[in-house]
């Protein structure tokens, strides 16, 4: 994670500062009906959890990034420590990773209680350790200290879980891989993240890491994890050279590197039909939606995509890290919803398996707020214009309904009535709320609605529905 998506991020208008706006590449909507299908699919879903876990978590550290050799200033790392030492003992990491309480059904179920419908679990982050149990490497969570549990095969557990509570299933995978000799050959030094060495010089290297590669997303999909419903490839450096990537991509961009994603993409198909495939921040036939981190489009963006937000500052659990508040997120999904988009939640367990209190709590306030007003949000889709002041709009996918989300600002007291314009219900409309009607008129400053009596108190967000005299977007 983190710069992989810079690019998106600033494209869309995200929060990421900097760097003029440049046009959006044109989308490429997947030729298989199935998988037209299931984006379709999972488009009503809205909000799901992403889930970083690996040797990171135990160090308590932002992610795999301190083993990178870039001068960030989110990249902490030990300032008396030699580099290569650091490294080291990061890969050691392995040896002390003993994950006893991990309890994938209480995040299942935890996530299931905010509202959440699908997950993209991090089978492997960039530092290359699997959490599952590839044949291709000895560098996984089942060769390690955690070897002898009987839950040592993690990927498994937490697919099964979230299976359990009905979630559509994503697996995150990074395409490069720091750990590997074909990737980080320790014949060079490791300068930033990119390939250590020359692809053209040595050809035959590159091969091989395409073959590992390969093979580790094949043991994946290959049937044995179940049915996965999309494919959430992370690195988006790693990518055949096409005319303007050097600029659309800056420095983190350091020229091609082919891992042949026609070959893989259609080893996920036959393997996994209708898979959908996210080759992240990669314009084309394989990116069949999109992925902004950290940040929300400008405006209405009528191709699929999903704003991927973690909860806290970072994305795997850090001691001490400060976490978004309940109405925040349920802000970020509001606006992104009316802008035809889905939330992606990232959630990082801790080092032992478990989540942290907090964040439990937190993620059952938002879904005690969905169980009332979500039917504005799951399975909607967005209008033509989705905005009027705090006031977001959004239309079921059939078009017969009609909703209008207030957002209301933390800690100020709810206020009587909300006035919106444009998106206005037909006169005679009965516009309800929380399930019973509510009062509403058209004034000169557009339709004003009366909020029931009996609300509770800093409550985020409230949705009015209606139904629609003419039907469509």
């Amino acid at each position: 994670m983190r710069p992989t998506i810079l690019l998106l991020a600033l494209l869309l208008g995200g929060i990421i500062p900097a760097a003029p706006a440049q046009p959006l590449p044109a989308y490429t909507w997947p030729r298989e009906e199935a998988v037209r299908a299931r984006l379709d699919r999972w488009q009503d879903l809205k909000f799901g959890m992403l889930v970083h876990w690996g040797l990171y978590s135990h160090l308590g550290i932002v992610e795999s990034w301190a083993i990178c050799s870039e001068e960030e200033e989110w990249i902490p790392r030990d300032s008396s420590a030699r580099y290569d030492d650091y490294k080291r003992a990061y890969w050691a990491t392995i040896d002390s990773f003993n994950p006893t309480r991990f309890d994938p059904t209480a995040w299942a179920r935890a996530g299931k209680r905010a509202g959440m419908n699908y997950l993209i679990f991090t089978t492997k982050h960039h530092d290359g350790f699997a959490m599952y149990d590839t044949r291709q490497s000895d560098f996984s969570i089942t060769r390690g200290a955690f070897r002898d549990d009987p839950r040592r095969d993690v990927t498994r557990e937490v697919f099964n879980a979230f299976r359990e509570e009905g979630y559509m299933i994503g697996a995150y995978f990074s395409k490069p891989d720091w750990h590997s000799p074909y990737y980080w050959w320790d014949r060079y030094a490791t300068p930033d993240r990119n390939v250590n060495y020359s692809i053209h010089k040595h050809p035959g290297r590159w091969q091989r890491f395409k073959e590992f590669t390969y093979n580790q997303i094949e043991e994946l999909l290959d049937g044995d994890y179940g049915p996965i419903d999309i494919l959430w490839l992370d690195g988006g450096w790693i990518r055949p050279a096409r005319e303007g990537d050097v600029a659309r991509a800056g420095r983190f961009y350091k020229g091609a590197q082919d891992i042949d994603m026609p070959r893989v993409a259609a080893m996920a198909r036959a393997l996994q039909p209708g898979i959908i495939i996210v080759d992240r921040s990669v314009p084309g036939e394989f990116e069949n939606y999109r992925t902004p981190e950290r940040g929300i489009p400008d405006t209405l963006v009528e191709t699929p995509w999903e704003s991927c937000i973690p909860l806290g500052n970072d994305w795997g659990h850090v001691p001490g890290d400060t976490y978004k508040t309940p109405a925040r997120v349920i802000h970020l999904l509001v606006e992104i919803v009316a802008k035809g988009g889905n939330l992606l939640l990232g959630i990082g367990p801790r080092g032992d398996g478990t989540l942290d209190g907090e964040v439990v709590a937190r993620l059952e306030e938002i879904g005690a707020w969905l169980a009332r007003d979500g039917e504005a949000i799951y399975g909607t889709r967005p209008v033509a214009v989705p905005r009027d002041g705090n006031v977001w709009f959004t239309r079921s996918k059939e078009g017969d309904s009609r909703h209008a989300i207030a957002c209301f600002e933390e800690g100020q007291p709810l206020p009587r009535s909300v006035t919106w314009r444009g998106n206005e219900p037909p006169a005679g409309a009965c516009v309800t709320c929380r399930g019973k009607p509510v009062r509403w008129r058209k004034t000169s400053r557009g339709v004003e609605v009366t909020l029931p009596r009996g609300l509770p108190a800093g409550l985020p967000a409230l949705a009015f529905s209606w139904k629609a005299v003419n039907p469509g977007p």
